[in-house]
C-alpha cells in the first residue's frame, strides 16, 4: 500500500533533487540520514514505478519513490 507523505528536498549544485526530511500528516519528521541509491524502479509491495530513493532513517533502509510529483513510502 502507498503512503503519500510530503518531503523537505533540495537540489544539489549539480541539479540533482536529494530528499532531507519525510513528513507525516501528523507532525511527525523523520530526517533521512544518507541516501545510498537513486534508481528508476517499481515498487513491488505497493505498485507504481518512479524515481526510487533507499534512505537511511534512524538505521532503518526505507525505500521513498517520487512519482509523477509525488513523493510515497512502502508502508509496512
Amino acid at each position: 500500500m502507498k503512503k503519500y507523505v510530503s518531503v523537505t528536498a533540495k537540489f544539489d549544485e549539480d541539479g540533482n533533487l536529494l530528499p532531507l526530511t519525510i513528513n507525516w500528516n501528523d507532525g511527525r519528521k523523520f530526517n533521512i540520514d544518507k541516501i545510498t541509491d537513486i534508481r528508476f524502479a517499481s515498487s513491488l509491495k505497493s505498485g507504481g514505478t518512479g524515481m526510487r530513493y533507499t534512505c537511511s532513517i534512524a538505521n532503518h533502509t526505507r525505500y521513498l519513490y517520487l512519482e509523477d510529483n509525488r513523493w510515497f513510502i512502502e508502508s509496512t
